[in-house]
């Protein structure tokens, strides 16, 4: 005899809900899925805070800070969603990219926590200038900040 087929109540990578054959209230389901998703589908946060903010936007999202407190506590690393429902909180996978729209620069999620990549410097003094070199270094670091690659 095989053994019974087993399913998961979510899926592997962001934990959505998953629907079963016969569920009631497939709605409800579907519609936390989407919310999730809607929050993660090129996700942007507002700032990296440590308490909800007092009046948020329906599909704004933050990045919960260290030390969070209120409904923000135990949640750290996770994106805050806010929506018609409440708090969503979202784990990040290892990776993803999030837009911080306070810093104007994408953070990355590696190791265990965000980081947002340093910019380098640009060339300075020196015995020997290269006028050419400097202008295209140059040119590239102002093409990564307006792209937002580098804060």
């Amino acid at each position: 005899m095989t053994d019974p087929m087993s399913f998961s109540s979510t899926s592997p990578r962001h934990a959505l809900p998953l629907l079963f054959a016969g569920q009631s209230q497939k709605e409800l389901t579907v519609n936390e899925a989407m919310v999730a998703l809607d929050a993660l589908l090129h996700p942007a946060i507002e700032a990296v805070v440590t308490s909800p903010p007092t009046a948020p936007a329906n599909g704004q999202c933050w990045l919960v800070g260290t030390a969070a407190t209120g409904v923000f506590a135990g949640q750290t690393d996770r994106i805050a969603a806010w929506s018609e429902g409440g708090w969503r909180f979202l784990a990040p996978r290892e990776g993803m990219r999030a837009y911080d729209i306070s810093s104007a620069a994408y953070r990355v999620y590696a190791g265990g926590s965000w980081l947002v990549p340093a910019t380098p410097t640009a060339p300075t003094g020196g015995s020997v200038i290269d006028n050419q070199a400097r202008t295209a270094i140059s040119a590239m670091l102002t093409s990564l900040r307006a792209a937002g690659v580098l804060a």
